[in-house]
């Protein structure tokens, strides 16, 4: 038996993006294009133009607790494009990116690496996207 998924929330614009990559990768990764999708049904959707900053969306820092290690990691969930492993920028169209979207601190998710293997993480911390343009 499979734990209940925690309730996930996403931005108007980033649900109808995540839903064309998903429709795009139905032939080339179909599991993960299902479990996209899965999780933008679910999913509850912010109006146009608001934005919860308790939730990890695209450009969002998030820093989870793999359940099995013990081990915490911080990471930047990123568009496809924008991936970049060494720099702990994690595509949504990865297992664990798409277990991450949505996602509030305090909640844990049951989600399938590439290799099949089950783990458990839990979500310690949202860190809000950069303002874009912002000076650093």
């Amino acid at each position: 038996m499979t734990a209940k998924r925690p309730a996930i929330t996403v931005t108007a614009t980033d649900h109808a993006m995540l839903s064309r990559i998903a429709a795009g990768a139905a032939n080339t990764m179909p599991e993960l294009a299902a479990e996209l999708t899965h999780e933008l049904d679910r999913a509850r959707i912010l109006p146009e133009g608001r934005v919860s900053v308790d939730h990890a969306r695209i450009g969002s820092q998030i820093v989870y607790r793999d359940e099995s290690t013990k081990r915490e990691t911080t990471v930047t969930l990123v568009w496809p494009q924008d991936a970049d492993i060494e720099k702990n920028r994690v595509s949504v169209m990865t297992p664990i990116g798409v277990a991450l979207i949505g996602m509030a601190a305090d909640r844990s998710i049951d989600w399938t690496t590439r290799s099949g293997d089950v783990k458990r993480l839990t979500v310690l911390e949202i860190r809000e996207p950069a303002e874009e343009g912002a000076a650093s």
